[in-house]
Protein backbone atom coordinates (compact mmCIF):
# COMPACT_ATOMS: atom_id res chain seq x y z
CA UNK A 1 0.00 0.00 0.00
CA UNK A 2 1.29 3.57 -1.18
CA UNK A 3 1.15 6.24 1.40
CA UNK A 4 -0.32 9.69 -0.45
CA UNK A 5 3.20 11.53 0.39
CA UNK A 6 2.32 14.95 -2.01
CA UNK A 7 5.38 17.02 -2.86
CA UNK A 8 5.85 20.75 -0.32
CA UNK A 9 4.80 22.64 -3.65
CA UNK A 10 1.48 19.98 -4.17
CA UNK A 11 0.03 20.76 -0.36
CA UNK A 12 0.54 24.58 -1.12
CA UNK A 13 -1.43 24.45 -4.20
CA UNK A 14 -4.14 22.25 -2.78
CA UNK A 15 -4.71 25.15 -0.48
CA UNK A 16 -4.17 27.76 -3.37
CA UNK A 17 -6.93 25.99 -5.19
CA UNK A 18 -9.31 25.29 -2.74
CA UNK A 19 -9.17 29.20 -1.69
CA UNK A 20 -9.98 29.85 -4.87
CA UNK A 21 -12.79 27.68 -5.55
CA UNK A 22 -14.48 28.67 -2.51
CA UNK A 23 -13.99 32.15 -3.66
CA UNK A 24 -15.78 31.85 -6.94
CA UNK A 25 -18.46 29.81 -5.39
CA UNK A 26 -16.83 26.31 -7.40
CA UNK A 27 -17.51 22.46 -5.92
CA UNK A 28 -15.25 21.45 -3.49
CA UNK A 29 -14.03 18.28 -3.08
CA UNK A 30 -14.84 16.47 0.20
CA UNK A 31 -11.69 17.33 1.55
CA UNK A 32 -11.18 20.74 0.33
CA UNK A 33 -14.36 21.42 1.98
CA UNK A 34 -12.92 20.63 5.34
CA UNK A 35 -9.83 22.48 4.13
CA UNK A 36 -12.15 25.42 3.40
CA UNK A 37 -13.47 25.26 7.35
CA UNK A 38 -9.78 25.19 8.94
CA UNK A 39 -9.03 28.26 6.63
CA UNK A 40 -12.07 30.32 7.76
CA UNK A 41 -10.76 29.39 11.20
CA UNK A 42 -7.48 31.49 10.42
CA UNK A 43 -8.04 35.04 8.71
CA UNK A 44 -4.50 35.44 9.43
CA UNK A 45 -3.60 33.30 6.40
CA UNK A 46 -6.32 34.46 4.11
CA UNK A 47 -3.73 36.95 2.27
CA UNK A 48 -1.06 34.27 1.67
CA UNK A 49 -3.93 32.10 -0.17
CA UNK A 50 -4.76 35.14 -2.44
CA UNK A 51 -1.13 35.19 -3.39
CA UNK A 52 -0.34 31.74 -5.10
CA UNK A 53 1.87 33.53 -7.23
CA UNK A 54 3.87 35.07 -4.24
CA UNK A 55 3.79 32.38 -1.45
CA UNK A 56 4.05 29.02 -3.09
CA UNK A 57 7.79 29.30 -2.93
CA UNK A 58 8.34 30.88 0.46
CA UNK A 59 10.81 30.17 2.86
CA UNK A 60 9.30 30.17 6.68
CA UNK A 61 11.70 29.75 9.54
CA UNK A 62 10.37 29.20 12.73
CA UNK A 63 13.94 30.21 14.47
CA UNK A 64 12.98 33.93 13.25
CA UNK A 65 9.44 33.29 14.72
CA UNK A 66 7.59 32.74 11.56
CA UNK A 67 5.01 30.58 11.33
CA UNK A 68 4.64 28.29 8.10
CA UNK A 69 0.37 28.68 7.61
CA UNK A 70 0.46 25.64 5.38
CA UNK A 71 2.48 22.70 7.50
CA UNK A 72 -0.28 24.65 10.40
CA UNK A 73 -3.40 23.99 7.70
CA UNK A 74 -1.52 21.08 6.98
CA UNK A 75 -1.41 19.70 10.95
CA UNK A 76 -5.30 20.60 11.01
CA UNK A 77 -6.31 18.13 8.70
CA UNK A 78 -4.19 15.38 9.80
CA UNK A 79 -5.68 15.37 13.39
CA UNK A 80 -9.26 15.44 11.93
CA UNK A 81 -8.29 12.73 9.75
CA UNK A 82 -6.69 11.14 13.19
CA UNK A 83 -10.24 11.97 14.80
CA UNK A 84 -12.47 11.14 12.54
CA UNK A 85 -11.02 7.78 12.61
CA UNK A 86 -9.89 7.27 16.32
CA UNK A 87 -6.59 6.44 15.07
CA UNK A 88 -4.23 6.66 17.48
CA UNK A 89 -7.26 5.19 19.42
CA UNK A 90 -8.78 7.77 22.05
CA UNK A 91 -7.59 10.39 20.41
CA UNK A 92 -11.43 11.27 19.29
CA UNK A 93 -12.22 11.25 23.23
CA UNK A 94 -9.17 13.26 23.92
CA UNK A 95 -10.72 15.62 21.50
CA UNK A 96 -14.09 15.97 22.86
CA UNK A 97 -12.62 16.81 26.36
CA UNK A 98 -11.14 19.23 24.74
CA UNK A 99 -13.63 20.98 22.90
CA UNK A 100 -16.00 21.34 26.33
CA UNK A 101 -12.97 22.24 27.58
CA UNK A 102 -12.28 25.41 25.33
CA UNK A 103 -15.81 25.79 23.97
CA UNK A 104 -14.53 25.81 20.71
CA UNK A 105 -12.66 23.53 17.74
CA UNK A 106 -10.02 25.69 17.23
CA UNK A 107 -8.50 25.34 20.43
CA UNK A 108 -8.82 22.05 20.77
CA UNK A 109 -7.36 20.94 17.65
CA UNK A 110 -4.35 23.57 18.95
CA UNK A 111 -3.78 21.24 21.59
CA UNK A 112 -3.63 18.39 19.82
CA UNK A 113 -1.86 20.18 16.79
CA UNK A 114 0.74 20.85 19.70
CA UNK A 115 1.29 17.25 20.66
CA UNK A 116 1.93 16.14 16.88
CA UNK A 117 4.27 18.36 16.42
CA UNK A 118 6.28 17.74 19.46
CA UNK A 119 6.51 13.78 18.59
CA UNK A 120 6.76 14.75 14.99
CA UNK A 121 10.00 17.17 16.10
CA UNK A 122 11.62 14.31 18.27
CA UNK A 123 11.25 11.88 15.98
CA UNK A 124 13.49 13.96 13.33
CA UNK A 125 15.35 15.17 15.72
CA UNK A 126 16.28 11.82 17.30
CA UNK A 127 15.68 9.94 13.68
CA UNK A 128 13.56 7.33 14.97
CA UNK A 129 9.91 6.30 14.23
CA UNK A 130 6.82 8.92 15.74
CA UNK A 131 6.17 7.94 19.44
CA UNK A 132 2.55 6.69 19.53
CA UNK A 133 3.16 6.26 23.57
CA UNK A 134 4.45 9.67 23.58
CA UNK A 135 2.01 11.15 21.29
CA UNK A 136 -0.93 9.51 23.44
CA UNK A 137 0.37 10.65 26.39
CA UNK A 138 0.57 14.11 25.31
CA UNK A 139 -2.49 13.95 24.49
CA UNK A 140 -4.32 12.75 27.59
CA UNK A 141 -2.43 15.27 29.51
CA UNK A 142 -3.75 17.99 27.64
CA UNK A 143 -7.10 16.57 28.19
CA UNK A 144 -6.63 15.80 31.80
CA UNK A 145 -5.17 19.90 32.45
CA UNK A 146 -8.96 20.13 30.97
Amino acid sequence: MALFNPSRDQVRQFFFDAWRKFRQQEPLSQLEAVAIEIIQMHPEYHYVLDAPEQYLEQSYFPEMGETNPFLHLSLHLSILEQIAIDQPRGIAGSYKTLLDKHGNALDAQHDLMDCLAEVIWQSQRNSTPLDARAYLECMQRKAQSA
